[in-house]
């Protein structure tokens, strides 16, 4: 198992600087200067090359590549240009914020949509089926962003039972913390079982047909003990692999849900970073989310052997 670990993580290592590699080259081409911006366009030449140098602007890229990872790999990711906080701590802090409502939706989609998908694949063509079904395709076929919006007219503008803009941490209030969270989480939550209901029942359907689920049920199994024992466990390895990439996409694309609900998340930092060509908050945002995506496969890879029996035995 320790070999299996650092395996991988040796594997991550070239893909993190490739990443690493490529997110610099892209902030690179956004048009905009950060030292005109923060300096506006009123500034002489001579102000805006001395802000240049001080932010090392006026270096080679190939130079600055250097210098940012050599920073990296002590732990420093630099200063944001436009407020001057750390990097490292600032892209932590929201990024608690992302991870709270991203791991609470995607739990909660995988509670719901699991069952869901199994119970369709066992009343194949059924009325319950078509319905799961049915619900899976429509709730996949919204977009989030819209069907957030939906939840903040329903519950927020008509009904008034929810806020519709601000964030509250649970470190502050965590009832209104929770409060909150619930129109996001839910946007996550109809948005995602969508992909795994329908993955479930996949997965599970092909299980059904196999000759020692006749055998089980030969033998005088309730159905539930069937699905229980010998369908769940077989046929859940690739839903929890999707779960897995899943959870790391929602973390690297949770910005639209972020910007609908007005949540500080790392989504809506990588945002407004871009506009403000905040390089050193860019590039830090998008090399962590890098970093937690390799890091949920790595876990999700370790995990496997519990939920398929195939690949514990090999």
């Amino acid at each position: 198992m320790l070999r299996f670990v650092l395996t991988r993580l040796g594997m991550a290592i070239p893909t993190l600087l490739i990443v690493a590699m490529t997110v610099f080259l892209l902030v690179r081409l956004i048009p905009g200067d950060p030292a005109s911006l923060m300096l506006g366009d009123m500034a002489s030449q001579s102000s805006l090359a001395a802000l240049r140098a001080q932010l090392g602007l006026d270096r080679p890229i190939p130079v600055q590549f250097v210098i940012w990872v050599g920073q990296i790999v002590r732990g420093d990711f630099g200063h944001s240009i436009s407020t001057g906080q750390p990097v490292l701590g600032l892209v932590i802090d929201r990024f608690e914020t992302s991870a709270t409502i991203v791991v609470i939706g995607v739990f909660l989609a995988s509670v719901i949509a699991v069952p869901a998908g199994l119970i369709a694949a066992w009343r194949q063509n059924s009325a319950v089926d078509l319905l799961f079904v049915g619900t899976a395709t429509v709730l996949l076929s919204i977009p989030s962003f819209w069907l957030g919006l939906l939840l903040l007219l329903l519950f927020g503008l008509k009904l008034q039972w929810l806020p519709v803009v601000g964030y509250v941490s649970f470190s502050t209030s965590p009832v209104m913390a929770s409060i909150y969270l619930i129109m996001p989480v839910a946007t996550l939550v109809l948005h995602e079982s969508g992909v795994l209901v329908r993955m479930a029942r996949a997965s599970a359907l092909e299980v059904l047909r196999l000759d020692y689920v006749t055998h089980a049920r030969a033998k005088g199994l309730s159905e539930g003990a069937v699905l229980r024992r010998h369908v769940f466990r077989n046929s859940f390895g690739p839903t929890w692999t999707l779960i897995g990439l899943v959870l790391g996409n929602l973390l690297a694309g949770i910005a639209v849900v972020e910007t609908v609900f007005t949540i500080p998340g790392i989504g809506r930092l990588l945002v407004d970073s871009i506009f403000a060509r905040d390089y050193p908050v860019i590039q830090g945002c998008m090399l962590f989310i890098a970093f937690v995506y390799v890091l949920i496969n790595i876990v999700v890879d370790l995990f496997y052997p519990l939920f398929d029996p195939k690949v514990a035995q090999a």
